[in-house]
């Protein structure tokens, strides 16, 4: 008698192997774990997208713009040894100037956004001004009597620029500066110092009033980033806001209340960000929906033809000797073909379907009644021939309506 071994007891699986014995929140992790960490991925990425798009202001004279036309790195370099307070409204302004103490400069770009009552108040603050480019709404109400006289542009300005030719010490020490623009004169009699004179006037004017002081500079081109390290214009700059305290105001343009969409008060960082999530998206429905593989055609174990449903159906009628069924269903079958080519719908009335037929076919109308719309007993249903001849009469109007 020989013994045999025991079997061997059936393999489970070693832990953590995704065996059928494995905890079911294991196995859901692991099927779950390569998408989660796609989607991880690229929602960290859209997050430092959204932080490293940061978007400097642009615009004519703008203290943060780095635009050629902006005015940034005199904004920085003024920084350096005084405070620089940009301000977007009138009432920020007087604020601003108001918190300085006394030794402030107000810079005032862009007046023509302002309101004559808001040019008053800045106006009536007790503080040195630099207007720059003013409207004429801005010099009456910061240099009663000094006027707009002509415009002077040369074409090598930015090379050579204007020389001071006047005692301000702030434009000697400077010296030649790309200032050609607005020129000005000031009334007799004034307390005014013109430098950088053009063909009518001067492009820098400094009215005294006072205590206090208003130079009206007829262009801002020497402030800009492009050409603040030209001739004297930095230094120019510099002189002309020597004070403890700047404040820049740059009014910002009037908006209508309601006019924003809620796409556009979306920050561009965020809007950006979508991008890469959508896009993850998209390649995460790709790839779930190729797991599921191509689609395999199964193999039947017979061919059906497509006629056999027919066949069948007839059979039925005959073995249950259903000629006026078939019979209804040779006349229906020619009515759903034929109606509708002739311009008729399926609720139009038998007399007129059988009018357009007779007209088309040059039949007698009362054959064709008895032959589609039987009332009463069919003929054509009495015997199997009769039920033939019924076929081969529709085959045959339909071969004269062709």
């Amino acid at each position: 008698m020989t013994a045999t071994a025991p079997a061997a007891p059936p393999r489970t699986g070693a832990p953590g192997d995704g065996g059928p014995d494995a905890p079911r929140a294991l196995r859901v992790w692991r099927s779950a774990r390569t998408p989660v960490a796609v989607v991880t991925a690229l929602v960290v990425v859209s997050v430092l997208l959204s932080l490293g798009t940061e978007r400097f202001p642009t615009g004519y004279l703008e203290p943060g713009s780095v635009s050629p036309d902006g005015t940034r790195a005199l904004v920085e370099v003024l920084g350096e040894d005084r405070d620089v307070d940009v301000v977007r409204s009138s009432a920020a302004a007087g604020e601003a100037v108001a918190r300085a103490g006394g030794d402030a400069v107000l810079v005032v770009t862009l007046d023509h956004r302002l309101l004559p009552s808001e040019l008053e108040e800045l106006a009536a603050l007790d503080t040195d001004t630099v207007l720059v480019q003013p409207s004429v709404a801005s010099l009456a109400a910061f240099a009663p009597g000094v006027e707009v006289t002509g415009r002077e542009v040369p074409d090598n300005i930015l090379e050579y620029g204007f020389a001071p030719e006047c005692g301000l010490p702030a434009a000697e020490a400077a010296g030649n500066a790309t200032v050609g623009g607005e020129l000005y004169s000031a009334p007799a009699g004034a307390d005014a110092t013109g430098c950088y004179p053009g063909g009518s006037g001067d492009a820098l004017l400094r009215v005294e009033d006072g205590g206090t002081a208003t130079t009206v500079l007829g262009t801002g081109t020497p402030l800009t980033n492009t050409a603040l390290d030209t001739g004297g214009n930095a230094a120019l700059a510099m002189n002309l806001m020597a004070a403890d305290d700047v404040v820049w105001l740059r009014p910002d343009p009037p908006r209508q209340e309601g006019s924003a969409t809620l796409w556009e008060l979306v920050p561009p960082g965020l809007r950006w960000s979508l991008v890469p999530l959508v896009a993850t998206l998209l390649l995460l429905a790709l790839w779930r929906g190729r797991r599921m593989g191509a689609l395999v055609p199964e193999a039947l174990p017979v061919v059906v033809r497509a006629s056999e449903t027919t066949e069948g159906r007839a059979g039925l009628y005959q073995a249950r000797k259903a000629r006026d069924r078939a019979a209804y269903a040779l006349r229906s079958g020619f009515l759903e073909r034929t109606v509708p080519k002739l311009g008729l719908s399926a609720e139009t009335a038998p007399e007129a379907v059988v009018e357009t037929v007779a007209a088309r076919t040059g039949d007698d109308p009362g054959h064709l009644r008895a032959l589609l719309y039987p009332d009463g007993h069919d003929p054509y249903a009495a015997d199997d021939d009769a039920l033939v001849r019924l076929a081969d009469e529709l085959d045959e109007r339909t071969r004269r309506l062709r």
